[in-house]
């Protein structure tokens, strides 16, 4: 069981243009989609896509117009009632697949809602073997929350608490490298730099791998288990207390970038799921973060979607 959190769900709407955005102006949109969003919900359909035994922890209003689209992905959620609606998001992507997006802040949880979501996490958590805590926190929700439901899950379950994976940005996720040593986290390189200070060298893809390996190693294995750093298409970098593997992706047409992040993750985690080693992990977070960069909108990669290319991963 793979247990996902998703504390800022969002109504994800995309259009898609037939040119490339002209600020200013007035153009035809080509097609447009919404989907259930947010980043955990996003690993959640991808592995549920999968096969995987998953449950997918959110607050849910039990009018908000999110709960239909949530009812098409069929995911096995484990809503908590709160009372604000979820936010929504609007991505615009063009034939090149530059993406840009619009995020709402979305609603401000009681402390009522907080402490709810607490526990349905605590108890969601009881025999699985990864919980996933993914994207942004609400506005008025404290930074260190993340590290708060790390540190009840593991006082609750001791020995037999899930391993943990973040994948946040910003306050939240400094508040959990600082004092919660999660297993896993999933920065881009822009978190990394945010999260590191460590300045990345972006003008070639080696130098980039090098440097973001550096970086990663900075926190492992003392604040952390383990880093999964996105390179988008420069690949990926997997730095854990063994060893630094890299690897890049398969030359694809990308379509959309959103939630190729959140595909890689998914990726990682079911090769993790099926004992894969960290060759195959850092393998799976390729094939679907490409997969998932391939299809439009948000649509999340199916096992039929991924490229059977060779991926050639290695050692820094």
């Amino acid at each position: 069981m793979i247990v996902t959190v998703t504390m800022n769900p969002s109504l994800d709407r995309t259009i898609v243009l037939e040119a490339p955005l002209r600020p200013g102006e007035v153009q035809a949109a080509a097609s447009t989609r919404e989907d259930a969003g947010g980043k955990g919900v996003n690993v959640a359909r991808v592995l549920t896509a999968a096969g995987a035994d998953t449950a997918a922890v959110l607050p849910l209003a039990d009018d908000d117009p999110y709960a239909a689209a949530l009812a098409a992905t069929h995911l096995n959620i484990r809503p908590v009632r709160v009372a604000g609606h979820c936010r929504s998001n609007v991505t615009i992507t063009d034939p090149a697949g530059t993406t840009t997006k619009l995020n709402l802040p979305g609603a401000t949880p009681s402390t009522a809602e907080l402490a709810a979501l607490q526990t349905a996490v605590v108890a969601a958590a009881e025999g699985a073997d990864w919980v996933v805590l993914a994207g942004s926190l609400p506005p008025g929700v404290p930074d260190g929350f993340y590290a708060t439901l790390i540190h009840a899950v593991r006082h609750r379950w001791g020995h037999a608490a899930p391993r943990i994976a973040v994948d946040a940005s910003g306050p939240a996720l400094q508040c959990v490298v600082a004092g919660a040593h999660p297993d896993l986290i999933k920065p881009n390189e822009h978190e990394l730099v945010e999260l590191t200070g460590v300045a990345l060298d972006d003008a070639a893809t080696p130098s980039l791998v090098t440097a973001s390996a550096r970086a990663a190693r900075t926190l492992v294995p003392e604040r952390i288990g383990a880093a999964l750093v996105t390179l988008g298409s420069s690949g990926a970098v997997l730095v854990d207390s063994d060893q630094t593997l890299a690897a890049v992706p398969p030359v694809i047409r990308v379509r959309s970038t959103v939630g190729a992040g959140d595909s890689s993750l998914a990726g990682y985690l079911l090769a993790d799921s099926a004992g894969g080693s960290a060759a195959d992990r850092l393998t799976s977070a390729i094939r679907h973060g490409a997969a998932a960069a391939s299809l439009p909108a948000t649509g999340v990669p199916k096992p039929g979607d991924l490229s059977r290319a060779d991926i050639a991963v290695t050692r820094i």
